[in-house]
């Protein structure tokens, strides 16, 4: 049998064998040094210019991975600075970059400075903190502020905060806690405070309540031929009924 490694090969940390969201000891072992270990720092920063998440046009993993080895991204924030760093960069001088190519990045970049509220808590890449849950939790609190200061109040687990944040249909405590623990953390709190200081969260709308679906609970299956399945979901969502993936 093959005997899963107690360090983390990248940074040494200590890895150790979580519990998943149905309470069960997970089969893997994850490294315990956050976004402090490069390789989880790096995979964090491609997650947050993923499509589903910021998509930045011209910014993918292996632009990501160039900026942070040469040390001028390592937190989401860096990312909205690069513009005004362009005279210090030269990115027009890269390797495969050119002044136009360099002036489009800067461009894509500026352009997702207003960003809706559950594509920014997905872009943060927490864990069981999908797309699925980052929009029960806009939906619940709507504006970004209220969100963090009922979490900050659910530190401890318990209360009327943390009562209200698991009440959430569909939201299991695997999920809360994920992200009152990642919101609460010191160092998550830093890389909050720098970032909402570039960019402007969009408050999550109120769903329908008069619409043909709402309040109802629709799956979706198969192929669909006018949107993505994703699309199918949102707007569903945006109409007041809930999407569950099975029957």
């Amino acid at each position: 049998s093959y005997a899963l490694p107690d360090k983390c090969p990248v940074c040494g940390a200590q890895a150790i064998r979580s519990v998943d969201e149905k309470g069960k000891m997970d089969v893997v072992k994850r490294c315990t040094n956050g976004l402090l270990c490069p390789a989880q720092a790096v995979e964090s920063l491609i997650h947050f210019v993923s499509r589903r998440a910021f998509d930045i046009d011209g910014m993918g993993g292996k632009q990501i991975e160039a900026f942070y080895e040469k040390g001028l991204i390592k937190a989401p924030a860096d990312i909205f600075t690069l513009g005004a760093r362009s005279e210090e960069i030269k990115l027009e001088t890269w390797e495969g970059w050119g002044e136009t190519s360099a002036q489009n990045l800067f461009a894509a970049i500026n352009e997702r400075r207003a960003i809706e509220f559950h594509r920014a808590l997905y872009a943060l890449g927490m864990r069981h903190i999908g797309q699925g849950n980052a929009k029960l939790i806009a939906d619940h609190y709507r504006q970004w502020d209220v969100m963090q200061r009922a979490v900050h109040d659910a530190k401890s687990h318990m209360g009327e905060a943390w009562a209200d944040l698991i009440s959430i249909d569909g939201m299991g405590e695997a999920a809360a806690g994920s992200l009152v623990d990642f919101i609460n953390a010191p160092q998550n709190e830093a890389l909050l405070t720098d970032l909402l200081k570039q960019i402007t969260i969009i408050p999550a709308e109120a769903p329908s309540s008069d619409s043909a679906v709402s309040g109802k609970t629709v799956v979706f299956t198969g192929k669909l031929e006018l949107f993505s399945r994703d699309e199918a979901k949102a707007r569903a969502q945006s109409l007041g009924a809930k999407v569950s993936g099975s029957v």
